[in-house]
């Protein structure tokens, strides 16, 4: 048993289900908008794109994030958007339980409404970090790709090599009572929980 996550077997035959299960979770997290390993590394956002609206489906907000049952899901971009048109394109006529996408971009939280899913593209681990603060008690599923954004108090990091994974802080999800699927926690390189990083594969 690891963070609730049951395995069955034991030694090699336990390292094979685990790394069979994960392709097939990561497979399915991603769907078919996600590109073929060979070109992750040419194009790490496409990939992340699809990740972003994956998560979605596998994350669960509080009922008072959620009020109006016909919203879209609102999808902040917080500083220089890395993207482009990869966003648009991955989310335009698409839903997830019942909602569409609206994507809202800022340089300032400030300028930034209240979203479901902030991706805090800062570089200054300072604008970082405040933005982090400022939502930290708030129902936002804060995303990022820098070394220590989950130190710094983000839900989920981006790491990118020959494939794109993630690293999850659960401990700041359940904090703003956002609840996290097994199955990405299963797909993921390693977990926060307790204070401590727990690696799953």
């Amino acid at each position: 048993m690891r963070n609730g996550i049951r395995f069955p077997g034991t030694g090699s035959s336990l390292r094979r289900f685990c790394r069979r299960r994960a392709l097939e979770l990561l497979a399915s997290l991603v769907f078919a908008l996600a590109p073929p390993p060979a070109s992750t590394q040419e194009n790490p956002y496409r990939v992340k794109a699809a990740f972003l609206r994956n998560f979605a489906h596998y994350v669960g907000w509080p009922p008072q994030a959620l009020p109006d049952s016909g919203s879209p899901w609102c999808v902040g971009i917080l500083g220089p958007d890395p993207f482009g048109e990869i966003l648009d394109d991955t989310l335009r006529g698409r839903t997830e339980q019942g909602r569409g996408f609206r994507i809202v971009r800022a340089e300032t939280l400030a300028d930034l409404p209240l979203c479901h899913l902030v991706y805090i593209a800062y570089t200054e681990a300072s604008q970082r970090r405040d933005a982090l603060a400022e939502l930290r008690n708030k129902p936002v599923l804060t995303v990022g790709d820098a070394p220590e954004f989950l130190a710094e108090g983000g839900v989920i990091s981006f790491v990118v090599d020959e494939r794109v994974s993630m690293n999850i802080n659960l401990d700041q999800a359940r904090a703003v009572s956002l609840t996290i699927q097994t199955k990405m926690l299963e797909v993921s390189n390693g977990v926060l929980f307790n204070g401590a990083l727990r690696q799953m594969r």
